[in-house]
C-alpha cells in the first residue's frame, strides 16, 4: 500500500473511531459525566506515557495560556457530557446527527467573534443544516425522548462551535498534543467535584467501554488523524471526517437495531452533504 492510500485509510479509521465513541457510550450504564471523567483521565495518562516515551517535556505556559486552556477544557468537558447525554436519551443516530450540525455554529460564531462576514456558502450551509435538522426531528413534542436526544446533540454542537472559536484564538502557540493534555486535565479538574466519587462505583465492564472511548476514540483516533496530515491536505481529511455520522449510524443500526426512518435519512443526508460541500469550498 502506498503512502497516500495509507493516509486515507488512517483518516477513515479516525472517522470510524470518532463515530464509535457514541456506540461505546451507549454500551455503558454509567452516567455521562462519569464516562467523560474516565475518558479524560485515561486520555491524559496515555499522553503522559507518550511524552515520557518521546522524551518530550511539557511546554511551559504563561498564566494567560493556563487560564485559556482551563476554559477550553471546561468547554470540552461540557461538549462531551452533552453528547453522551444525547446518546443515552435519544440514541446514537439522533445524537450524532444533532452534533453533525456544528459547522453551522462554527461559521456563525466566527462571524460574531472575529467580525468575519458570512459568505454565500456559509448562509447556504446554515439554511441546509436547519432544514436537515427539521427533517431529522422525530416530532416537535419536547416530552419525547427522541426529540430531547436530538436537542442535547444540538447543544453539544453549539458548545463545540464555541470551543472551536476559542481554540482558534488561543491555541496557536501550542502543539495539538500539548494543548490536548492541558484541556483533558482541565476537564478532569472541572468534573472531579461532581463525578469523582462515582468512579468507585463503575463496574468492570463499564471501565472496559470507558477505556475504549479514552484510548481508541481519543488517543488512537487523534494520533491517526495527525499522522495522516503529512500526506493528505486538511480539506481532504475534513471531507472524510465528515463521514463520521455515517459510520456511527451504520454501527448503531448493526449493533442496536436503530433503524433510521426515511425522513431521518433525508434530513441526515442534507446535513452531511452540506457539511461536505462546505469543506470542499474552503
Amino acid at each position: 500500500m502506498n503512502k497516500y492510500n495509507l493516509a486515507l485509510l488512517k483518516v477513515h479509521g479516525t472517522a470510524v473511531l470518532f463515530g464509535a465513541s457514541g456506540i461505546f457510550g451507549a454500551l455503558t450504564t454509567s452516567e455521562a459525566d462519569t464516562l467523560v471523567l474516565g475518558r479524560v483521565l485515561i486520555a491524559s495518562a496515555i499522553l503522559i506515557l507518550y511524552f515520557l516515551y518521546k522524551k518530550q517535556p511539557l511546554v511551559k505556559i504563561t498564566k494567560g495560556q493556563f487560564g485559556q486552556l482551563m476554559f477550553s477544557g471546561i468547554l470540552l468537558a461540557i461538549h462531551w457530557v452533552t453528547f453522551f447525554v444525547a446518546v443515552k436519551v435519544g440514541g446514537v443516530a439522533l445524537a450524532t446527527l444533532g452534533f453533525a450540525s456544528f459547522p453551522a455554529f462554527v461559521a456563525l460564531f466566527e462571524s460574531v467573534f472575529f467580525k468575519e462576514r458570512l459568505y454565500a456558502k456559509d448562509i447556504i450551509l446554515l439554511i441546509a443544516i436547519t432544514i436537515g435538522l427539521i427533517l431529522v426531528t422525530p416530532d416537535f413534542n419536547f416530552s419525547s425522548e427522541n426529540t430531547q436526544g436530538l436537542l442535547w446533540g444540538i447543544l453539544s454542537a453549539i458548545d463545540y462551535g464555541i470551543l472551536a472559536v476559542v481554540n482558534r484564538k488561543n491555541m496557536r502557540k501550542l502543539s495539538g498534543l500539548q494543548a490536548s493534555f492541558w484541556q483533558y486535565l482541565a476537564a478532569a479538574i472541572f468534573l472531579l467535584p461532581f463525578s469523582g466519587d462515582k468512579l468507585f462505583a463503575v463496574s468492570a465492564i463499564d471501565w472496559f467501554w470507558i477505556f475504549c472511548v479514552g484510548f481508541l476514540c481519543t488517543s488512537v483516533a487523534y494520533t491517526l488523524f495527525i499522522s495522516s496530515l503529512d500526506t493528505i491536505n486538511a480539506r481532504t481529511a475534513s471531507m472524510i471526517i465528515s463521514l463520521e455520522p455515517v459510520y456511527s449510524i451504520a454501527l448503531a443500526w448493526l449493533l442496536f437495531g436503530e433503524t433510521p426512518t426515511l425522513k431521518m435519512l433525508i434530513g441526515g443526508s442534507i446535513i452531511l452533504l452540506a457539511v461536505a460541500w462546505s469543506n470542499l469550498k474552503k
